[in-house]
């Protein structure tokens, strides 16, 4: 299993919430300082901003390999859309590993969306 934090539309509610049908919640969570959202084409990218104060709000689940390489596939991470990795979150998630989508292309001319998906 993999802790898992999503931010966008595989929220609770999202339009892609549907493929996290059958995995386990955790919480919801917030990152540390660093990094914050990008709109792009109807969903959201998570970026590191350093001096970022105040984070990212998200949702923190816990995924099976078959759920993980489905959501790899769907954030693009062979087309280089997004990558995965580690992210620190802030407590009650602070000694546990916990890896997110990242966004892995230019914000440049994009709306910068702050701590919070709202799609």
């Amino acid at each position: 299993m993999t802790a898992l934090f999503v931010y966008g539309t595989l929220k609770h509610a999202g339009q892609n919430h549907r493929h996290l049908a059958g995995q386990h919640f955790l919480g919801a969570a917030r990152t540390a300082p660093g990094f914050c959202l990008y709109a792009l084409d109807g969903y959201p990218g998570m970026v590191r901003q350093p001096g970022d104060p105040d984070g990212v709000l998200g949702e923190v689940w816990s995924v099976n390999a078959a759920c993980l390489a489905q959501l790899d596939q769907l954030e693009g991470l062979s087309e280089g859309l997004y990558r995965r990795e580690p992210v620190p979150l802030l407590p009650p998630f602070t000694s546990q590993r916990v890896e997110t989508y990242l966004y892995d292309r230019s914000t440049e001319g994009r709306l910068r969306l702050g701590a919070e998906w709202r799609g």
